[in-house]
């Protein structure tokens, strides 16, 4: 997997955790910048751990499943594309009430990034070099958050959707790619 097919997975995978961020500036009166960063180390800590314990637990079966590696990189990045797709169809809660906790933005950077363990386990069978590849989404993810918060408190609500249904589209289109390529039918 390349540079810029790592790029591509890490913008898809960062719009779950960028929804949200939107979600939480949504909920400040005035902009912090201080929660802004908070925010981002949250979501991007996380959403780079995850797909580090995936990798590492993906490198246990990966000689089980080498023959069939690219279906499961295929389906599991189409299943995580379709429902954030169907996600965005939610909008987010506003609450001012404990926003910023540590316990609400645990828990909401560990329900984003869930799906960037499946991803992490998809490495594993892609030979991936993980060190960059988890830099690489936690610092997109740090960004987007960061960025997510501010154009929440100024914007509102009318990105929140559009950036899950693109980072859904994303995710699918780079399975359909692994897919293709390993058929042979396309090749980059």
């Amino acid at each position: 997997m390349g540079s810029i097919e790592l790029l591509i997975i890490a913008v898809g995978l960062s719009m779950d955790a960028f929804a949200v961020a939107i979600c939480k500036g949504l909920s400040m009166n005035k902009m912090s910048y201080r929660n802004a960063v908070i925010t981002g180390c949250f979501f991007g800590g996380f959403q780079a751990l995850m797909p580090l314990l995936g990798y590492l637990l993906g490198t246990q079966f990966k000689d089980y499943i080498t023959s069939i590696d690219h279906w499961i990189a295929f389906g599991l990045l189409s299943i995580i594309g379709i429902n954030m797709i169907k996600e965005s169809r939610n909008t987010c809660e506003i609450s001012n009430e404990d926003s910023f906790s540590l316990k609400s933005l645990t828990m909401m950077a560990f329900a984003t990034s869930i799906d960037a363990l499946a991803i992490g386990v998809t490495f594993a069978f892609l030979q991936v070099n993980i060190i960059p590849a988890v830099a690489m989404i936690g610092i997109i993810t740090f960004t987007f958050s960061f960025l997510g918060v501010k154009i929440g408190n100024v914007f509102g609500e009318k990105f929140q959707s559009k950036a899950e249904i693109a980072g859904g589209f994303i995710l699918i289109a780079m399975g359909c790619k692994i897919l293709l390529e390993h058929l042979g039918i396309i090749s980059f």
